[in-house]
């Protein structure tokens, strides 16, 4: 499957319609995130249920300053609506496909659970 260029006009959309989504927060100028792009590339072809998908955020500071991106490549997990994961820097391959592995094994109920608590 293809890396998706998200934006805020497709954002939610993506959020709300996909199981996982998995994100990376880039920037054209930034060496490391060149370095990180066809890692995620290739792992995104690993797992056809799992969108994988990108935001500039030179283009998208809105986004980026709504999940408190300071540091780039930073990659994020949402998994049913609800951000599950979130680290700065890159990734080995390797290291990418056990965190999407992981993310696909979550007990959603669990996490909904541990969310209410934190909300009430």
């Amino acid at each position: 499957m293809a890396v998706l260029e998200l934006n805020k006009d497709n954002f939610d959309n993506t959020i709300q319609k996909n199981n996982i989504v998995i994100l990376d927060f880039w920037a054209p100028w930034c060496g490391p995130c060149k370095q990180f792009a066809p890692t995620y590339d290739e792992v995104s072809e690993k797992f056809s249920d799992v969108v994988f998908a990108k935001i500039n955020t030179e283009d998208e500071q809105e986004l980026a300053g709504q999940y408190q991106i300071r540091s780039i490549p930073t990659l994020m997990i949402f998994r049913d609506q609800i951000a599950i994961f979130s680290q700065p820097g890159a990734m080995s391959g390797s290291d990418l496909e056990a965190v999407v592995k992981k993310a696909q094994e979550l007990d959603m109920d669990k996490v909904r659970e541990e969310v209410a608590k934190e909300q009430s």
